[in-house]
C-alpha cells in the first residue's frame, strides 16, 4: 500500500511506488513536497515537511527523517537513511547515511556543515546548536576514527536529546555514514 499524508503537495510526475510484500507499505508523511518529475520507491518511508526538488529519486526502503530537504536531480541509494533536519544539495549522488541536522554536498558527496541556519529557523536553540557543531567537528574535523569520536562525544559533551539522536543514527547505520572531506 502507499499512505500519503495531510497538506502534501506532488507536483507533475512525480511517481510513488506503494509497499511491496516486505513492509507492506509506502509511508509519506504529512506537509511534503515533490517538485515535478520526483520518484519515491517501494517501502520507503518519509517523515513530515520533507522536500524533493525536482528529479530527485529514491531508491528502495529509503528513510528520510523529517524536514529533510532532498536537492534537484539527486539519487538516494536503496536501504540509505537520511537523518532529520538535514540539507542535501542537487546533483549529488547519495550512497551512505546522512546523519541529522547536517548540510551534504559536492561530489562525491561529503560533509560540508551543520544545517544550523535551518536549524535556527526551526527554533532550535543556540547552545543545542552549538552542542551539535561540536558534536561533528568530533566526527568529521578531527583526526580520530567515528569509534573514538562517538566515544570522545560520550565523555565530554552534554547528552542532550539531538546529541542522543546522532549516536543512534551513527550506531544503527548499515551503510555506514557519509565521509568528511578529503575522507573518500
Amino acid at each position: 500500500t502507499l499512505e500519503v499524508g495531510d497538506q502534501c503537495d506532488i507536483r507533475e510526475y512525480v511517481t510513488l511506488n506503494r509497499g511491496t510484500i516486505e513492509t507492506g507499505k509506502t509511508v509519506i508523511g504529512n506537509n511534503c513536497m515533490f517538485m515535478a518529475n520526483t520518484h519515491v520507491a517501494h517501502d520507503c518511508v518519509i517523515g513530515d515537511n520533507c522536500i524533493m526538488a525536482n528529479s530527485a529519486a529514491l531508491a528502495g526502503h529509503v528513510h528520510m527523517g523529517s524536514w529533510a530537504i532532498l536537492g534537484g536531480l539527486t539519487p538516494v541509494h536503496q536501504f540509505v537513511n537520511i537523518g532529520e533536519h538535514t540539507m542535501i544539495g542537487g546533483g549529488l549522488r547519495v550512497p551512505k547515511d546522512v546523519p541529522p541536522y547536517v548540510r551534504a554536498g559536492r561530489e562525491p558527496m561529503v560533509f560540508e556543515g551543520s544545517n544550523a541556519i535551518g536549524l535556527r529557523r526551526r527554533g532550535f536553540d543556540p547552545h543545542t546548536i552549538d552542542l551539535i557543531d561540536k558534536t561533528y567537528m568530533l566526527i568529521y574535523q578531527s583526526n580520530l576514527n567515528v569509534s573514538q569520536a562517538v566515544a570522545r562525544i560520550k565523555e565530554e559533551l552534554e547528552q542532550i536529546p539531538e546529541i542522543q539522536n546522532i549516536l543512534n543514527f551513527i550506531a544503527n547505520s548499515k551503510r555506514g555514514i557519509m565521509p568528511g572531506p578529503g575522507r573518500h
